[in-house]
């Protein structure tokens, strides 16, 4: 998928996330579904990625699904190195990020986000709003002069994840 959409050599990196909740979340959440809250561990876990990327001859894309994709939208607003987001369904719905995003303004040149066209029609009051949320924050990153596409998948949250996270890189490899 990836690769078929990419004009130049790329290296894909993929980081194991040891604790999902906390290591990708910026703030302390209560939970929105099972027991489990969401941490702050995201400050650490960033250090830990940009360790990665200190090649300043290099462009680097930041991605993710899910929690993931709010981490890489959140570390856009923490740090310049990276060129694009590639924010797969993220947790658009996350407690307070759109608030924090319109504060603090994303610090890459251009944001890809994507959501399924059923996530937002799911029995969780919190999940609920991912829809509108994500519209929401297409619309900040526009007024703060990110080039910011938003593109709609078929289905739920749980469907085809990895092709669409692969779409969400591909975007910036065809652009190349």
């Amino acid at each position: 998928m990836i690769g078929e959409n990419a004009r130049l050599p790329f290296q894909l990196l993929a980081v194991e996330v040891p604790a999902w909740n906390r290591d990708l979340s910026p703030w302390d959440a209560d939970p929105v579904f099972g027991k489990a809250g969401f941490g702050h561990g995201a400050a650490d876990f960033l250090r830990q990625i940009l360790s990665l990327c200190d090649d300043g001859g290099k462009t680097y894309v930041l991605g993710g699904y899910s929690l993931a994709g709010l981490f890489a939208l959140w570390a856009a607003t923490r740090t310049d190195r990276f060129a694009g987001i590639a924010a797969a369904s993220p947790s658009a719905w996350f407690p307070g990020f759109s608030d924090y995003l319109r504060e603090n303004p994303v610090k890459s040149r251009a944001v890809y986000l994507s959501l399924g066209d059923r996530e937002e029609k799911t029995k969780n009051p919190v999940m609920a709003t991912v829809g509108d949320r994500i519209r929401l924050i297409r619309d900040i990153l526009r007024d703060q002069g990110a080039q910011c596409v938003l593109e709609w998948n078929e289905g739920n949250h749980f469907k085809d994840v990895p092709r669409r996270t692969g779409l969400a890189f591909a975007h910036f490899l065809r652009r190349v």
